[in-house]
């Protein structure tokens, strides 16, 4: 299969910058519905003796809306699993507040306490800093993993190409509504390093056809459209066989996974195309006006050189 990466890279190129544009107008005008892991609040989780139904739970819950305004159907969410249990977030709220909440969760029945936490938004703010100082030094490590092993311009590539995969990722979570928390950043830094490795097999075979250039005669534009094109089906069937999984994962993971899951569907279908198209096209323009790739082929052939010598 040819995919003519050079030849049509306007189109290649214009699709995700569409996607992005629109992701980033997702987050920037909708927002993200940040859960207490970052805005504080108060999660219950509790089981039933007996099965409850989670409309009989919510309308006993909206009648304390009028008392308790995080409790409005509107600032709470629940969700219940196995007919039985019951996971109740909600802005924080006071001890009293909790016991008249705990005590209004005794109308459906008897049911033991699994767990009751409660996280304040200096925490949050906390957690939120972590999480994008971890962003930041996974990227700067990548940055320079890439250009220790390749070059510069490969590591413009790469990250250019995780960008894409996250902000797609933030935009669909954004537009959806779904809670961005720990789970999620976990989510994020595994597209990061799927969508990495992916991104390096392709780079390392545009590597090994640029040292042989010479041999084989081909131009630059060349060498990268066939290195694409020898990756191709190996890229696809590694995607098509985790997206197997994920969706696995939608089906039947339930939803307290909901986003992790919802975050690795878009990263690894996103990430598959950005090291496809995305990365190699972005090498190429960079290198095309610096004549990067030019001097990257000097260096690699006198390095295949020297390894025949020796």
């Amino acid at each position: 299969m040819k995919l003519k990466l050079i030849e049509h890279k306007k189109i290649y190129l214009l699709i995700p910058t569409v996607c992005v544009i629109l992701a980033l107008a997702a987050v920037f005008f909708k927002g993200l519905n940040y859960g207490i892991d970052f805005s504080g609040g108060n999660l219950f989780q509790v089981t039933y003796e007996k099965p409850v139904t989670l409309a009989a739970v919510n309308e006993s819950l909206d009648k304390l809306g009028d008392k308790i305004p995080q409790m409005s159907s509107n600032s709470r969410k629940t969700q219940i699993s196995e007919d039985r249990i019951i996971i109740l977030r909600s802005q924080e709220i006071s001890e009293d507040e909790k016991e008249t909440v705990l005590e209004n969760l005794k109308s459906q029945g008897n049911y033991s306490i699994d767990k009751i936490e409660k996280v304040g938004a200096s925490i949050g703010e906390e957690l939120k800093y972590a999480a994008l100082i971890s962003l930041a030094v996974g990227s700067v490590l990548i940055v320079l993993y890439i250009t220790f092993r390749f070059e510069f311009i490969f590591s413009i590539g790469s990250i250019v190409a995780l960008l894409h995969d996250v902000i797609l990722a933030l935009g669909l979570v954004s537009i959806l509504g779904y809670e961005v928390n720990t789970p999620f950043i976990a989510a994020i830094l595994t597209i990061v390093g799927y969508s990495i490795n992916d991104t390096i097999v392709i780079f390392d075979r545009i590597r090994e056809n640029l040292a042989s250039r010479r041999r084989s005669r081909l131009t630059i534009e060349q060498i990268i459209e066939n290195s694409v094109d020898q990756c191709l089906r190996r890229s696809i069937n590694t995607s098509l066989t985790t997206l197997f999984a994920v969706v696995a994962l939608l089906i039947f993971g339930g939803d307290s996974l909901r986003t992790f899951i919802v975050a690795l569907l878009v990263g690894v279908t996103c990430g598959a195309y950005s090291s496809i198209f995305v990365a190699p096209l972005i090498v190429y323009l960079l290198g095309r006006r610096k004549n990067s790739l030019e001097k990257f082929d000097e260096k690699e052939k006198d390095e295949a050189e020297e390894k025949i010598l020796v």
